[in-house]
């Protein structure tokens, strides 16, 4: 039997990859979080994204073309009480697709523009 290959960073293989789109279900107190995974570690996840209780707001704001940043948060794995895959089932569109049509707006790119390190200027160099 072939030993998996040890990786530095466990998020860069599988599903639940980097930038792959989630949503997290947490308990005490019992909420939702939805956006995209920036790491996955046995102490738990760090997510970019919106409390799902704010898609509404949110959806709204980047309609208006506001300045909005999704939050960078970490959840300890201890308040996990699962994480799935943010796709369309069957007639049932996922959050994406959702977003996409009211707003225009891909949400996994929106993400990215924010995960991306920030440029370093002329006098930084």
């Amino acid at each position: 039997m072939r030993k998996a290959r040890r990786t530095s960073n466990a998020t860069e293989v599988g599903p639940f990859a980097s930038h792959a789109v989630v949503l997290v279900t947490l308990n005490t107190p019992r909420e939702k979080f939805w956006g995209a995974i920036l790491s996955l570690a046995p102490a738990g996840v760090s997510v970019r994204g919106i409390d799902l209780n704010s898609i509404e707001d949110f959806i709204r704001q980047v309609k208006a073309g506001d300045l909005v940043t999704p939050n960078a948060v970490f959840f300890p794995m201890h308040r996990i009480e699962r994480i799935e895959l943010d796709l369309h089932n069957g007639d049932i569109p996922s959050l994406q697709e959702r977003f996409q049509v009211k707003t225009g707006f891909d949400f996994a790119e929106l993400l990215r523009k924010f995960s991306a390190p920030p440029a370093k200027k002329e006098s930084d160099a």
